[in-house]
């Protein structure tokens, strides 16, 4: 029964690949395939659900159907996919278009006429088999660059049915031309607790990779005592999309045994912010690196990983010796090898721990409930990932709460009592994170006289007003002119503390629709020619930010009607 890890490690990576359909899928754009972005390729605070496609820079290219199907919802807001589409197909799967610039047809007219039947820009809809059925090839939207896009391009995803997973698209068929290996550009070993020593160290080391006659790697000699553990920095690319992406499956071998791995076939969404335990965050934040950590201090349900009882950590004491091995692979197996001789140790540390004990302990598994002056935090049991020391103060009305290079798995409080402000005062006052001279709104409820939020991110914490109303602008007024042949109006719009929570428009006195392109702080409203009177038309556009204040603008322009 000893080789039972092994065996079910071994089948875990060699059966994942031969369970999906090849032949269903088409490609959703008529370019050649480039990704700026793959499956499980890590992004702040999440692993990224899919492809992104590359557009060549530009947004308007058609933007087809995978397959035949039912469009069983619509999702349109300022930030995460922007406005997308998604479509549920008879062969246990849907499909996802995201970033879109617009739909196109039926699909279009139905977004507009949700749109003003909620009056909103930001809708999001479900509907049933038969109600907007596309075919396999369908011109279903344009690419675009919405939402939390940084660059024209398509987002696609393959989801499950029935699980609700998410399937990497290679799995389908979707070929992609990659002869080259991931890139190992760092390995490192660490030092799991107060006795271990790597190299002369108790802090985290850098450990120098040679290249061999056969391709392969081989790392100096490690020489430690205690228990450690080893992380890679490691990217992939393929042979027409060029930059640099995320690999596909890594393996951590013991004298031959497998004893830690991750494989990118599938992900759970509620899994995605376990990409902030799977790295070295502090190392994240301070230089911009990702480490992937090769072990777990503590073990988390993050259903990529496979590891064996010690959870990827070795026990170096004075019998122990061998090579440990990282394979690391994309989907095609092409495959980067890295050798690891480890040899026990007992020369003392050079480099000592930095120093983190403070009188706050926070205890992953337990919740911690620290008060001072008129500011209290709670952490749920299970807000993070390991045991630290905390760092907790205010000082000048300000809660300093460590910093963020402790990665948060879920929502904690922070309350901010005030018996001194009025009522009225209290209604333009947030909870507001601080960077330098920088304040960042954050949802305030206030109950009483204390002020509550919920966020997932350490720093500094104050209590904020904002009394200023939202800026409206037109670059080009229209005043009392004849713009018949004008398609459509932008303005731009700003707060410039709370931040900007609504937005509505009016012509001649009738709600109409509005985009909002929050990158770019603009609004715009395409003209339709039914909304519009011959001669005078009044336009009436009112921003309101997140504490109530609001700012009308208001200019009247002139139209004909006559073709």
């Amino acid at each position: 029964m000893k080789f039972l890890p092994f065996i079910l490690l071994f089948a875990f990576f060699m059966t994942a690949q031969n369970q999906y359909p090849k032949n269903d899928f088409r490609l959703p754009l008529d370019i050649p395939m480039q990704l700026s972005g793959n499956f499980g390729e890590l992004r702040p605070n999440h692993f990224h659900a899919g492809f992104d496609f590359k557009t060549n820079q530009r947004e308007g290219l058609n933007v087809y159907a995978a397959c035949d199907g039912y469009i069983s919802r619509i999702k349109i807001s300022n930030a995460g996919y922007g406005k997308a589409i998604y479509i549920t197909h008879a062969n246990g799967y849907t499909t996802v278009y995201g970033h879109l610039q617009k739909a196109v047809g039926f699909i279009q007219d139905k977004i507009i006429a949700l749109q003003y039947a909620e009056k909103s820009y930001e809708i999001e809809a479900f509907f049933k088999p038969g109600e907007l059925v596309v075919n396999k090839g369908d011109i279903i939207a344009l690419s675009g660059n919405t939402g939390g896009s940084e660059g024209p391009h398509l987002h696609f995803e393959i989801r499950d049915n029935k699980t609700e997973k998410i399937i990497n698209p290679l799995l389908f068929g979707l070929e992609l031309k990659d002869t080259k290996k991931p890139i190992v550009s760092s390995l490192m070993a660490y030092p799991i607790d107060a006795t271990s020593v790597v190299n002369q160290s108790k802090r985290p080391v850098v450990v120098n990779l040679s290249l061999q006659s056969d391709g392969t790697y081989l790392s100096e000699t490690v020489l430690a005592t205690g228990r450690i553990g080893f992380g890679i920095s490691a990217t992939d690319s393929d042979n027409v999309s060029y930059n640099p992406n995320g690999t596909y499956k890594t393996q951590l071998f013991s004298n031959g045994k497998p004893v830690f791995g991750f494989l990118f076939d599938e992900m759970v969404f509620d899994e995605a912010r376990y990409v902030n335990a799977f790295i070295d965050y502090e190392r994240y934040k301070k230089m911009r690196q990702r480490v992937q950590k090769l072990f777990m201090k503590q073990p988390f349900n993050w259903s990529n990983i496979r590891q064996n009882s010690e959870n990827g950590i070795f026990n170096v004491t004075p019998n122990f010796t061998g090579i440990q091995r990282v394979e690391v692979s994309d989907f095609y197996d092409n495959k980067t090898i890295i050798s690891i001789p480890v040899v026990y140790s007992s020369q003392p540390s050079l480099i000592s721990e930095v120093p983190k004990t403070t009188k706050y302990f926070v205890k992953a598994k337990s919740d911690s409930n620290f008060e001072k002056e008129n500011v209290s935090v709670y952490f749920p049991a299970g807000t993070f990932y390991d045991d630290f020391y905390l760092n907790f103060d205010v000082r000048n009305k300000i809660l300093y709460l460590h910093e963020d290079i402790v990665p948060a798995h879920s929502n904690f409080t922070i309350e901010f009592e005030d018996k001194i402000s009025t009522d009225e005062q209290k209604k333009k006052m947030f909870i507001a994170t601080v960077n330098g001279n920088k304040l960042g709104y954050l949802t305030t409820k206030l109950t009483g006289s204390t002020f509550s939020c919920k966020t997932k991110t350490l720093g500094q914490f104050t209590l904020a007003k904002d009394t200023a109303a939202p800026k409206i602008t037109i670059s080009k007024p229209i005043e009392g002119k004849w713009i018949t042949a004008q398609k459509s109006i932008s303005l731009t719009i700003s707060d410039d503390l709370s931040g900007v929570k609504s937005y509505n428009g009016y012509l001649n006195g009738e709600w109409v629709l509005f985009e909002y392109e929050s990158k770019l702080k603009r609004l715009t409203h395409v003209f339709d020619d039914s909304l519009l009177l011959e001669g005078a038309n009044k336009l009436k556009v009112v921003v309101t930010d997140n504490v109530g204040n609001s700012t009308i603008f208001e200019t009247q322009f002139n139209r004909s009607q006559k073709k």
